[in-house]
């Protein structure tokens, strides 16, 4: 089971492994994939194996839907770290890791030339052009009226904010739930500096609809955003544009956007679960399987030895931001946390206190969680 789009190239890989074996390996597209798996898992007729993102996995594990993957420590030595630690829930490993995704920073090289040391090398770069009326932004954070903590983690983890800490073991700690910390609250002045009320570079009226606009139709200089818009930028700009990742804050911490993975899991309740482990551990777990699926999806592989043969210097970049980055948490608590710490990025950019929103927003989310 998996996302529609991806059915073409995880076919491939089916048929493959069901030619090796003298098995029939069906793959099946469903757009609500996560729920939908649930659902049919615990029904008794689901898939014995989905194909989904990592943050999938805290729900999943939840809900008992899936199994730990049986492979050893050496077999994912391959691996970007930052994929296999974006795969492993509570100290086990939930899913075989084929792609990576995080945002990085895009420049119109007309405006931004250079490869930039920090946020504000970025803004300053493009702000004479700004000042002579030619773009509308130097940087673009698409925000919205509603706040997108996705877009502004990059930032605010270079300022020192996080939302959850980890445990001794490494894992997430709903429990450290970080926004009322000093170091989160001195982030969320420095976003506010950039605010509205500040320099008014990130602004609630880029949004989701016109962030792409702004930038392909030549009035921002730069923008944060993923792979999903790189057809339209190269369309827009031809080669006039780079990529790199997202710069922190001069003399700050490196920005750590959240970063995503794709995997493998098996699930828990299958009817095939031998064929399923086999198939994930021996049929995906291959350089030939990873190869064939970063060939036809074109997305950052997430094992090192296909990288090492990627000649598209987009794609290089993208999975260096996101082995730079930090797995977005997939523990169940992390549901509570977009809508509200959106809204404080709103509130704070439009003119409100930072310590007082952040504050409120910690006290939110603690609450939402605890009711869980």
């Amino acid at each position: 089971m998996a996302d529609p789009v991806r059915i073409e190239y995880i076919q491939k890989i089916a048929d493959a492994y069901a030619e090796e074996n003298g098995i029939t390996v069906g793959v099946q597209g469903i757009v609500n994939t996560r729920q939908d798996f649930i659902t049919a898992n615990a029904a008794g007729n689901g898939p014995d194996v989905v194909a989904g993102a990592h943050d999938w996995i805290g729900q999943l594990v939840q809900n008992g839907a899936v199994d730990p993957l049986q492979l050893s420590p050496d077999a994912l030595a391959g691996y970007s770290e930052t994929a296999v630690d974006a795969s492993t829930y509570e100290t086990q490993l939930y899913a075989l890791p084929y792609a990576v995704e995080a945002v990085a920073l895009y420049c119109n090289t007309e405006y931004a030339p250079d490869t930039y040391a920090s946020i504000e090398d970025v803004i300053a770069a493009g702000q004479p052009a700004v000042d002579a009326g030619t773009l509308e932004v130097p940087l673009i954070v698409q925000q919205g009226e509603l706040g997108d903590a996705y877009h502004m983690q990059p930032l605010f983890t270079s300022a020192g904010g996080y939302v959850f800490g980890r445990d001794a073991e490494g894992s997430y700690n709903p429990t450290d739930l970080g926004l009322n910390k000093p170091e989160s609250i001195a982030a969320a002045e420095k976003i506010a500096a950039l605010g509205e009320k500040g320099s008014n570079t990130v602004r609630r009226s880029i949004s989701g609809d016109n962030y792409l606009s702004l930038f392909t139709e030549g009035r921002a200089a730069c923008m944060v955003s993923g792979p999903w818009a790189l057809p339209d930028v190269k369309k827009a700009l031809g080669d006039n544009y780079s990529i790199q990742p997202v710069p922190g804050f001069a003399g700050m911490k490196p920005a750590q956007p959240f970063m995503g993975s794709q995997g493998f899991m098996v699930a828990s309740n299958g009817k095939n679960k031998a064929f399923a482990q086999e198939f994930v551990a021996n049929g995906v777990n291959s350089e030939k399987s990873m190869q064939t699926l970063f060939e036809l999806s074109n997305q950052p592989p997430a094992m090192v030895s296909v990288r090492e043969g990627v000649t598209d210097k987009d794609v290089l970049t993208f999975a260096t931001a996101a082995d730079q980055g930090a797995p977005m948490p997939a523990v169940p608590a992390m549901a509570e946390v977009f809508a509200p710490l959106g809204q404080a990025w709103s509130a704070i950019l439009g003119g409100a206190d930072p310590a007082q929103t952040m504050n409120q927003t910690h006290e939110t989310i603690a609450k939402a969680i605890a009711g869980q």
